[in-house]
């Protein structure tokens, strides 16, 4: 029979770390205290150390206890334990985190991640969730939704792939996700294949535009309110945080929530509870919460449109979508997809594009991104009475666009700076702003590494932690 119990797997450095955990965990768990583990490089010695471990304990579920100087020890561990115990699940406990190395811990084997400082109401449905699925409880189906959200993301760039393939990662955890990216770039496809990819998918996934409320209506539309509440409350309004109670809250236009409204919602995130307007009690919901933005919310907390509290909350896990100006390999995929879905529905002949309409299509900047292009093929439709669009059917609402394609060179040109500038932003954000470290990292002379930054104007205070 499958043990309910807990085993503590400490990688040392932090004693208060692990005490706070052990203190809320045996509330609800046995709990085994495993000794500190000694042997990281060796794999032999390693799995040996793990393997009585996890036999003496027996336990159901393994919290592995890290602090950042422990993060490439925890991989070792996380790897061992995927070869001794591969069915337990394991939640890294850790002090701090950034987004890539959650991912990193994810990939490494990881069920799910909690970073300090710990809170019970936080910690434990996470333990018990991931404990219910391994006992074989409450485990979600590939149903037709997580398969249909799926199928929505369509594209083969390396820079698309990047993103969509962190998908399954980040729905087998209940950690907060922060979705930045231009308009149009399917912020809300994302959330939902993480939604339906997740334990949650048998649950609401409740969609909420923050910049579509009026300030003065966020709070009940967030948190709901009782009869008599106010005046015109003649009858109770539950709230959409109840609505998705043991599901998702999507908040696309996360910066557009008025700062009164902010401190409330962090509150929320934080205890998970909320207070309906008019109610003197506080009520709990169980709500992974997904919030989106299409501008850069640092420089959102910078100006005072965004908490950072409230940033720092969400911004656990981040997905940057890419423009489609980005990926203009995925432009004839996109194009064609909705071709099929628009010739269906309207019931039309058309089944192509020409030449040159596909190459007005791949040279446009698409500020709309893949909404603006989605806009310009069922027009396209429309218009056209020929078997193939031809290009005078896309009508553009910019038609300042190129004559002809890119040369290779400057193609090439673009892609590289491109790359390099993602890539030098990437490394100074893993090392926190440290360009001596970045520069190591990047296997570049720290002089060279700096003219980069100076070339791209890259802002390294941005990356440093605030003091």
């Amino acid at each position: 029979m499958k043990s309910a119990g807990a085993l503590l797997l400490d990688l040392g450095g932090s004693s208060s770390l692990s005490s706070k955990l052990q203190r809320i965990l045996e509330t609800a768990f046995t709990i085994t205290l495993s000794p500190q583990l000694s042997n990281y490089a060796g794999a032999a010695a390693l799995d040996e150390e793990l393997a009585q471990m996890t036999r003496r304990a027996d336990a159901g579920l393994i919290f592995l206890i890290s602090v950042p100087p422990a993060v490439a020890a925890a991989r070792h561990v996380l790897a061992a334990l995927k070869r001794i115990v591969p069915e337990v699940p394991v939640i890294v406990a850790l002090e701090d985190c950034d987004s890539a190395q959650a991912f990193e811990l994810l990939n490494a084997g990881a069920t799910d991640f909690i970073a300090a400082p710990f809170q019970q109401i936080d910690v434990l449905p996470r333990a018990w969730k991931a404990l219910k699925n391994f006992l074989g409880e409450d485990i979600p189906g590939e149903g037709d939704p997580s398969r249909q959200q799926f199928r929505q993301l369509i594209g083969q760039s390396p820079i698309f792939l990047q993103q969509a393939q962190k998908i399954s990662l980040i729905a087998a955890c209940e950690a907060n996700v922060l979705i930045v990216g231009e308009t149009g770039t399917g912020k809300e496809l994302y959330a939902r294949a993480i939604h339906y990819g997740s334990a949650r998918a048998g649950r609401p996934f409740m969609p909420v535009n923050c910049g579509a409320i009026p300030a003065e209506l966020v709070e009940n539309e967030l948190f709901g309110h009782l009869r008599g509440a106010f005046t015109s409350a003649s009858s109770l309004q539950v709230g959409l945080i109840e609505e998705a109670n043991g599901g998702t809250l999507f908040l696309d236009e996360i910066d557009c929530l008025p700062v009164h409204a902010q401190v409330k919602l962090l509150r929320f995130l934080q205890e998970k509870e909320y207070r309906p307007l008019g109610s003197s009690r506080m009520r709990r919901a169980d709500v992974r919460v997904i919030a989106a933005s299409n501008l850069n919310l640092e420089e959102a907390v910078d100006t005072g449109k965004v908490r950072q509290d409230l940033f720092y909350r969400l911004n656990i896990i981040s997905l940057t979508l890419p423009p489609l100006r980005d990926r203009r390999e995925d432009i004839p995929l996109l194009a064609r997809h909705f071709l099929a879905r628009y010739s269906r529905e309207f019931d039309s002949a058309v089944r192509d594009f020409t030449d040159e309409a596909m190459d007005m299509l791949m040279v446009y900047s698409w500020p709309g991104n893949v909404r603006e292009l989605e806009h310009a093929v069922e027009r396209a439709i429309v218009m056209c009475n020929q078997p193939l669009i031809q290009a005078s059917d896309i009508v553009l609402s910019n038609q300042a666009v190129a004559g002809k394609r890119e040369s290779l060179r400057e193609a090439k040109a673009k892609e590289i700076e491109r790359f390099e500038k993602n890539y030098i932003q990437g490394v100074l954000s893993a090392c926190r702003g440290n360009i001596t470290r970045a520069a190591q990292i990047s296997q570049k002379n720290r002089r060279a590494f700096w003219q980069l930054i100076q070339k791209y104007r890259i802002d390294v205070s941005r990356f440093k932690p605030a003091s």
